[in-house]
């Protein structure tokens, strides 16, 4: 696997580690595709499905892992998002877009931000 493949999978297990800490999401997939699209998370918080992006950067040199959510990718996520409802025959109280930001640190420790409602 790429280096970059090794990071994003690390942030994947941290995003999914930070979900299972707090337990008003109730993980329903990881890695969700529909056609070339895919979503990180979908979870379910009193009543809410979110649909959740990770990024992770193994520094912030280079920008930060947030502003890689740009609007060409928010589109990809609406459009997967809207396949998955259909699919699924959904019909929840809301949806909404959020996004977990990782930057790795090489002690193994690493900040995580939380974007709700990103977009």
């Amino acid at each position: 696997m790429a280096l970059s493949g090794e990071i994003g999978k690390k942030g994947e297990q941290i995003a999914r580690d930070y979900f299972l800490q707090h337990s008003h999401f109730h993980i329903l997939h990881q890695n969700w595709r529909h056609a070339r699209q895919e979503i990180d998370f979908i979870v379910q918080s009193q009543g809410t499905i979110i649909f959740i992006e990770v990024k992770t950067r193994s520094s912030d040199q280079f920008g930060y892992p947030e502003a890689a959510v740009d609007p060409r990718k928010q589109a990809h996520l609406q459009s997967a998002a809207t396949a998955y409802l259909e699919k699924m025959d959904a019909s929840p109280e809301a949806i909404r877009f959020d996004v977990i930001a990782i930057v790795l640190h090489t002690n193994e420790s690493f900040e995580l931000q939380h974007f709700v409602d990103a977009f």
